[in-house]
């Protein structure tokens, strides 16, 4: 906790602040952020920053064509703004009556046409319901929100990339100007100054400089307590140790929790984007120890967190130097000729190609089942991280790679958190800067932010290959391996996982993956996100999953079709996986080992 937050009184009730100490921090304030300002001004990161292309994003083209569609139906838009004004005076005259005459404020949010959100936690404070000021505010906000929507939605002449950048980056400006965000017309805000006698207004911006001093070229709110983590302290706890390393990963085998195992080995290919311990986190609700728990031999790769004397790893070394090295040692220490394999996100992605190439090598029998979470490999309909790519957007990003060697994990973690602003930005915007507040230790946000960089060639072929072209689905166009990749080669039986409500792979786009594989596919569709919905323990009963054992075209029909199950899918996929476990046997324990689990991969020691 920093120096400045430990002497602070919090109290339920208004209590004056000492004058002399108020002022003396007052002081303090002003001259470190004299010292921060003149430090940043000298660090080449943040100049670099500050001199960032003024569109990044490459948003110009995109908001020419709707002036364009709006100019060619001038009427139509002259109407819609006399429209939204009527709204927002009838707002403002049906609240001020109400007040006036004494009665209940009225909530004419959907009566305007605004999508009003019960649920929306910026808006939980009662104040926002029952002062007429913030009433208004409110609704006036949501039925502006609602607005600018729309004018995207209905504007003629826009194709769906162009229509879906726009939704997106004006649902950025919308969430950005919420008056939440600001502290005078946030209630939560001014209760919190007036019960601190303003001492959360100076505690806010002592947070703000304390971000700002850590800052590496981005700024943004600390999300969680780091000092309250540490992994392999009380993350990434399960026993086990490294037993192969190279260039690119370590190999971490787990020991045996039971007396017996299953004959046939498990190996789980994360992302490279985060660190692997999001599937170890605490005992829990740890993915490894579970499958640990079950009887299953587990290994498990740790990605290198790369920096410039690896930038020209690509693809095929995350395939040969990950994968094809990972299975080899698997089989050598085992004494197994086959291995059942998950690949998580990219990892999975990277997996269906390795498999592709084995496949037309002659030697996919290693591989006894694959196992894909959340995995896109049709990139045709990828989600919101696709409008963060076109040609322009991906040669600012080679230009930036090309000076550093790789793509640096702060515009990663900033990428990410755009998908979610509210959550990942602005309600901590909120909490340290107006609320005066430190964050709350969050073991999946410490992990969040734990990101990694990735290597110049390989993020350059992944997001041409594969967002841009999405070539992985035509046959015999990517090569990986020496070989020409065509899923239809892959008959491995095949287990899907996808969540239904993923913002980074759709679960609908993760369902046609089932239509360009030759085997046997088993798609499961589980509650909530990314993270959450795969991480899910059956003891936490907490989301629960869909099941269909067919796999008809259309996603659609599989949905209508699916039912719905209480519990984590886990249960439903180890009944899947034993089929292809094997029988029983004597659990193996860890014979050699480089040092202890979780690794230096993943701390980032020497």
């Amino acid at each position: 906790m920093p120096a400045h937050k430990q002497n602070t009184e919090q109290n339920s009730s208004f209590k004056t602040p000492d004058p002399l100490e108020h002022w003396n921090r007052w002081m303090a304030l002003c001259f470190r952020i004299q010292v921060v300002m003149r430090e940043k001004m000298d660090d080449p990161s943040f100049k670099d920053w500050i001199k960032a292309n003024p569109d990044p994003f490459n948003l110009t083209p995109s908001i020419q064509k709707y002036w364009e569609s709006a100019f060619d139906n001038p009427q139509e838009f002259i109407q819609s703004n006399i429209n939204l004004w009527d709204k927002t005076l009838n707002i403002w005259s049906e609240t001020w009556n109400a007040f006036i005459e004494g009665k209940a404020l009225p909530d004419l949010t959907a009566v305007a046409g605004a999508q009003d959100q019960p649920k929306d936690r910026r808006f939980k404070n009662a104040l926002w319901q029952a002062n007429p000021v913030f009433s208004v505010l409110r609704q006036a906000y949501l039925l502006t929100a609602e607005w600018l929507s729309e004018q995207i939605q209905s504007a003629e002449n826009l194709d769906e990339v162009t229509r879906k950048k726009l939704q997106f980056f004006t649902r950025q400006y919308v969430d950005a100007l919420s008056p939440t965000n600001f502290p005078f017309s946030n209630p939560d805000v001014l209760e919190e100054i007036i019960q601190t006698g303003g001492l959360s207004l100076l505690e806010g911006l002592e947070n703000m400089l304390d971000d700002l001093e850590q800052a590496k070229g981005f700024f943004a709110p600390a999300t969680t307590d780091k000092q309250a983590f540490e992994v392999g302290k009380n993350l990434a706890t399960t026993q086990g140790s490294v037993v192969f390393e190279n260039e690119m990963m370590q190999l971490i085998q787990y020991a045996p929790s039971t007396n017996e195992a299953y004959k046939t080995p498990l190996l789980i290919i994360p992302p490279w984007i985060n660190k692997y311990y999001i599937l170890d986190m605490k005992p829990e609700n740890s993915l490894i120890k579970w499958c640990v728990d079950q009887g299953h031999t587990v290994f498990i790769i740790s990605w290198v967190n790369p920096d410039e004397t690896l930038r020209h790893k690509d693809f095929n070394s995350y395939a040969s130097e990950g994968v094809l090295a990972a299975l080899h040692e698997v089989e050598k220490i085992t004494g197994e000729k086959q291995t059942n394999i998950i690949g998580y996100c990219i990892g999975g992605t990277l997996l269906s190609c390795v498999m592709s190439a084995m496949h037309k090598r002659g030697d996919a029998d290693r591989i006894k089942s694959t196992t894909f979470l959340t995995t896109l490999v049709d990139f045709e309909d990828a989600g919101d991280l696709k409008i963060f790519i076109d040609e322009d957007q991906i040669a600012l990003m080679e230009e930036r790679m090309e000076a550093l060697g790789y793509l640096d994990s702060a515009y990663l973690k900033a990428t990410f958190s755009m998908l979610r602003a509210n959550d990942l930005i602005w309600s901590f915007v909120i909490n340290n800067y107006l609320l005066g507040k430190d964050p709350f230790p969050f073991d999946l946000l410490f992990w969040n932010d734990d990101s990694v960089n990735l290597p110049q060639a390989m993020q350059s072929y992944y997001l041409r290959n594969m967002y841009l072209q999405n070539n992985i689905i035509k046959p015999n166009t990517l090569e990986i391996l020496g070989e020409k990749i065509d899923l239809r080669a892959i008959k491995t039986p095949s287990y899907f996982l996808s969540t239904r409500e993923d913002h980074i792979a759709p679960w609908r786009a993760t369902y046609q993956t089932t239509q360009h594989f030759s085997g046997d596919c088993t798609f499961t569709l589980a509650a909530s996100g990314h993270i959450a919905g795969v991480v899910n323990p059956p003891s936490k009963g907490k989301y629960g999953h869909w099941t269909y054992d067919q796999t008809p075209k259309d996603p659609q029909d599989w949905i209508d079709n699916a039912v719905e199950q209480n519990g984590s899918w886990w249960l439903h996929w180890q009944k899947w996986i034993s089929a292809y476990a094997g029988d029983k046997q004597p659990a193996r324990k860890i014979k050699t080992a480089i040092e202890p689990a979780p690794g230096r991969y993943v701390t980032g020691q020497k």
